[in-house]
């Protein structure tokens, strides 16, 4: 997750009447994206939930199952910039950040912005890249800045990167490293529809028709001013011991999270909270979205077991005060 996203609960409150209106705005966003992305709901609103949050997204699935759609979709609909990278093993940083280039009528280099520098950046097919040029996008996610030459280039405001990776048993795969992973606010899958949103899909409008007539539904101000609210959103000293609680259960395990999983835990909750109307996080808040925050980055920590796994044994055993 972005260090941008990272907040702390003395911050003002946010009064009750704000929470219910942000709300509201959120839910014109989940509804317009559902209508391009059917029997998805849930997936649409952690997404939204990220965004919200100011973290980044990793989908992990197959191919085919309306990733990229989504992502163009959730951009659409926040009026935000949007562009698509698509990582091969070929893929090198600078296709990715830019490069200086020697001017010859001024004698001069002049630094060509890459893809890199839009609001929103669809990383597709992240895993199929070296971990060279994986790791080209560490600092764009967690400064919201590029170096290049000595020189610093901020990257516009918001900027989110929605990066998609093919299940690791396919050919031609490199696995992300855990710093790039911990970089991801949540890892969240798709999958295929059920029968009756499938059965709509093949008898509706064809999706990519239905994209270019989304309209925003909301100004890029307004959506940092509902970043700003999510941040507000108040967690009370009780909430904070039972994510302490969460935090060092994990530890218990092996390589559990970091105080960066922590934060980004908080964020995300903070987040799901507003979607639901209120200015304050409740535990379940945090359970709504613990395993898709934690379960990336518990991969390793215990034997025999996924990260996912251990994510849901671990909210499951942790009391709730």
């Amino acid at each position: 997750m972005s260090s941008r996203a990272t907040h702390s609960s003395a911050d003002a409150m946010l009064p009750a009447a704000t929470a219910v209106q942000a709300a509201l705005q959120i839910e014109s966003i989940i509804t317009q994206v559902s209508q391009i992305i059917l029997g998805k709901e849930h997936v649409v609103r952690l997404a939204v939930t990220c965004l919200l949050a100011r973290g980044h997204l990793l989908f992990e699935d197959q191919p085919g199952v309306g990733k990229t759609m989504l992502s163009q979709a959730l951009a659409q609909a926040l009026g935000l910039g949007f562009r698509r990278v698509q990582f091969t093993s070929d893929l090198l940083p600078a296709d990715i950040l830019g490069a200086s280039i020697y001017d010859r009528d001024t004698a001069s280099f002049h630094f060509h912005r890459g893809p890199v520098f839009t609001q929103v950046l669809l990383a597709d097919e992240i895993n199929r890249a070296t971990p060279k040029t994986q790791s080209a996008l560490l600092e764009a996610m967690e400064e919201g800045k590029v170096t290049a030459d000595g020189s610093t280039h901020p990257l516009p405001e918001p900027f989110f990167v929605i990066a998609t990776q093919n299940p690791s048993s396919q050919i031609g795969t490199f696995l992300l490293p855990e710093s790039q992973m911990d970089r991801f606010l949540m890892r969240l899958e798709l999958g295929v529809p059920d029968r009756s949103a499938e059965r709509a899909l093949l008898e509706g409008q064809e999706r990519r028709e239905l994209l270019r007539a989304l309209q925003p539904a909301m100004s890029v101000p307004e959506l940092q001013q509902l970043q700003t609210w999510a941040r507000a959103v108040y967690a009370s000293p009780a909430l904070l011991d039972y994510l302490q609680d969460l935090l060092a259960a994990s530890r218990v395990q092996g390589h559990g999270l970091s105080p960066r999983g922590g934060l980004s835990l908080l964020a995300a909750a903070r987040a799901w909270a507003l979607l639901s109307g209120r200015a304050m996080v409740l535990p379940e808040d945090i359970q709504a979205v613990a395993v898709y925050v934690m379960g990336h980055r518990l991969e390793h920590a215990a034997e025999g077991m996924s990260g996912t796994a251990l994510a849901r044994q671990l909210i499951a055993e942790t009391p709730v005060p």
